[in-house]
């Protein structure tokens, strides 16, 4: 959707599938990344779109990776790159995205997050 835009991981829910398992399905059909310690970061994602006339809104997750598994990238991206707080927020392609940036800063990465958003990952 954001050709040449730099983003983060993000699509649809499949049938039957929760949103959270469709959050670590997106990242490993993306990156090819499969170790992801998962969070509700109890925030949304929302835009409209002018061309199709609705509102988008979905969940945020954050996802605690190591950096050092390797990254395969789909179609989807050309290129990726592991970003500060502030280079992310200053490459974000859409407004709203760095309110996103600076609540995930605050609440998952300046302190530990709360054990109440951990999602288990297991089916």
């Amino acid at each position: 959707m954001l050709h040449n835009e730099w983003c983060y991981v993000g699509g649809g829910i499949e049938q039957g599938e929760k949103a959270w398992e469709a959050a670590l399905r997106e990242v490993h059909e993306e990156t090819g990344i499969r170790e992801v310690r998962l969070y509700s970061a109890n925030q949304f994602e929302q835009y409209y779109s002018p061309k199709e006339d609705y509102i988008y809104t979905a969940p945020v997750f954050v996802g605690y990776v190591d950096e050092s598994q390797l990254v395969r990238l789909n179609h989807e991206h050309t290129e990726y790159q592991w970003m500060t707080f502030d280079e992310a927020k200053e490459n974000a392609a859409l407004p709203g995205i760095d309110d996103i940036l600076d609540f995930v800063e605050k609440h998952f990465a300046k302190k530990s997050p709360s054990k109440w958003l951990r999602i288990n990952g297991e089916k």
